[in-house]
C-alpha cells in the first residue's frame, strides 16, 4: 500500500458535517427570540391595558360624584297682561218718571218691556181740581184786565183835567198809580194763568227720552200725587240700554294702567266663546278708601237689545306692561329659611342661589319680579342638598322658556 501522505491524514481526521444541521440550529434560535419578544409584548400591552382601565374607572368615577341637573331658560311674559274683574251691566241713562200734577189714572199707553221715543205718550192723567182752578185763574184775570181798562180811562181824563188845573196833582198822580198797580196786576193773573196751563200740559206724561220701560207702578184710576217726596211712587221706570255703562272696581295696583279710550271687552256666562267689545270712557282718578279700588266705566254697543242691564259680566282689559316679565315653572323654587332662591348655572358649571322675588302663581307657573334674567340657566327640580358654588353637569331640561 502506498502510505498517506500529510495533506491526505489532515483531511481524513476532520469530521465529517451534515448539510442541514447547521440551518436547523439558526431557526431554533430566531424562534425562541419570537417568542420571548411576543411574551414581552403581551405582558407590556397587559400592563398597559391595567393602567389605562385603573385611570378610565377612575375618570368615570370621579365624573359620577358631580350631579347632573337639568337647565332650562326661563320664560318670558307677554308684554300686555290680560286683567279680568267682574262687573255690572247699568243702562246709560235710566230715571223714573213722576206725575207733575194731581189727580187720577185715566189710561196708561205703555208696559214693562215697551220701546218708546222721545215726546211718545205713556200715561193720561184727570185733574179735575187743576181744570177749575185754571177757570177761576182766568176769569180773574178777565176781572183784572177790566179794572186796569178803567183805571186807564181815569188816568188819561185826570191827565188832561190836570192841564187845565181842573184837578191837583194829587189828584192826577193818584189815578195814573192806580192804572200802574191794574197794568202789575194784570201781570200777575196772567202769569197765574200760565202755570195753571202748564199743571194742564202735565196731565199727559211724555217720555224724556228714547228708551224702554223697566216698570209700570201705576193702574187706571190710583191717585197720582204731585212730585216725588213721601210716599209719592214713581209713574214709571225708563232706561236707555244702548250703548250700556259697565262699572268696574280696577284694584289699585293696575289703576293707573287703565286710560280713557282703552279697549277692553265683556263676556257673559249666557253667550259662551263672545265677545262685547267698548272703550274705556272715563274713570274716578281716585282710589277708594274702603276697598282700594277706582271705579272705572266702560260703554259697549248694545244695538241688537242683548245685553240686559243689572247682569253681572267679566270686563277684560289689555294692560301694557313697561318691564320684561319672566316666569319659572313652580318646580324650579327652593325655599329656604333665607327666603325663596331659584338655583342657576354660571358658565364656570357651578351653582347661584339666587334670591328671587315672587310675583303672581300661574298654576303651573311663578311670575318672578326681581332676581332672575332672560339668559340665566335655572335648574328645575333642584335637590334640597344643592349649595352655592357646587359643581354640576347640566343637561337641556323639558318645559323651557320661550
Amino acid at each position: 500500500m502506498t502510505p498517506l501522505t500529510e495533506q491526505q491524514t489532515r483531511e481524513v481526521e476532520q469530521p465529517v458535517t451534515q448539510p442541514g444541521a447547521a440551518s436547523r440550529s439558526s431557526n431554533a434560535t430566531r424562534a425562541a427570540a419570537v417568542a420571548l419578544l411576543v411574551l414581552l409584548l403581551a405582558g407590556g400591552f397587559s400592563v398597559a391595558r391595567r393602567f389605562s382601565e385603573k385611570k378610565s374607572l377612575a375618570k368615570e368615577t370621579e365624573k359620577l360624584a358631580v350631579p347632573v341637573v337639568s337647565v332650562i331658560k326661563p320664560g318670558t311674559e307677554p308684554a300686555q297682561d290680560e286683567l279680568v274683574l267682574p262687573a255690572q251691566l247699568q243702562a246709560y241713562v235710566e230715571s223714573p218718571i213722576y206725575a207733575r200734577t194731581n189727580g187720577y189714572l185715566m189710561h196708561w199707553y205703555k208696559d214693562i218691556g215697551a220701546h218708546v221715543k222721545k215726546g211718545e205718550i205713556l200715561a193720561d192723567i184727570d185733574a179735575p181740581e187743576v181744570d177749575q182752578e185754571l177757570r177761576q185763574a182766568k176769569a180773574a184775570r178777565d176781572q183784572i184786565q177790566a179794572q186796569m181798562d178803567l183805571a186807564k180811562i181815569s188816568a188819561d181824563r185826570w191827565t188832561n183835567l190836570r192841564r187845565t188845573d181842573s184837578v191837583s196833582q194829587q189828584e192826577a198822580d193818584q189815578q195814573t198809580s192806580a192804572y200802574t198797580q191794574s197794568r202789575a196786576n194784570l201781570a200777575a193773573a196772567d202769569a197765574n194763568v200760565r202755570r195753571l196751563e202748564e199743571l194742564e200740559a202735565f196731565k199727559r206724561v211724555y217720555a224724556p227720552f228714547s228708551g224702554v220701560i223697566t216698570r209700570r207702578n201705576i193702574d187706571i184710576g190710583a191717585l197720582i200725587n204731585a212730585g216725588s217726596a213721601g210716599q209719592t211712587k214713581e209713574l214709571f221706570d225708563l232706561a236707555q240700554f244702548d250703548p250700556l255703562r259697565v262699572y268696574v272696581s280696577v284694584p289699585q295696583a293696575d289703576a293707573t294702567s287703565i286710560k280713557a279710550g282703552m279697549p277692553a271687552y265683556i263676556e257673559l256666562r249666557e253667550y259662551p266663546g263672545q265677545k262685547f267689545t267698548g272703550k274705556v270712557a272715563r274713570s274716578a282718578d281716585a282710589i277708594d278708601m274702603s276697598t282700594r279700588t277706582m271705579l272705572t266705566e266702560v260703554d259697549v254697543p248694545n244695538r241688537d237689545g242683548r245685553l240686559l242691564p243689572g247682569a253681572y259680566a267679566q270686563v277684560h282689559f289689555a294692560v301694557p306692561v313697561a318691564t320684561v316679565r319672566i316666569s319659572v315653572p313652580v318646580n324650579a323654587l327652593l325655599f329656604r329659611p333665607e327666603g325663596a332662591r331659584v338655583a342657576t348655572v354660571g358658565s364656570d358649571q357651578k351653582i347661584h342661589l339666587a334670591a328671587v322675588i315672587i310675583g303672581r302663581d300661574f298654576g303651573n307657573k311663578i311670575e318672578i319680579l326681581g332676581g332672575l334674567k332672560p339668559t340665566d340657566d335655572i335648574v328645575v327640580n333642584p335637590a334640597d342638598s344643592l349649595e352655592e358654588g357646587e359643581s354640576v353637569q347640566t343637561k337641556p331640561g323639558a318645559g323651557g322658556g320661550a
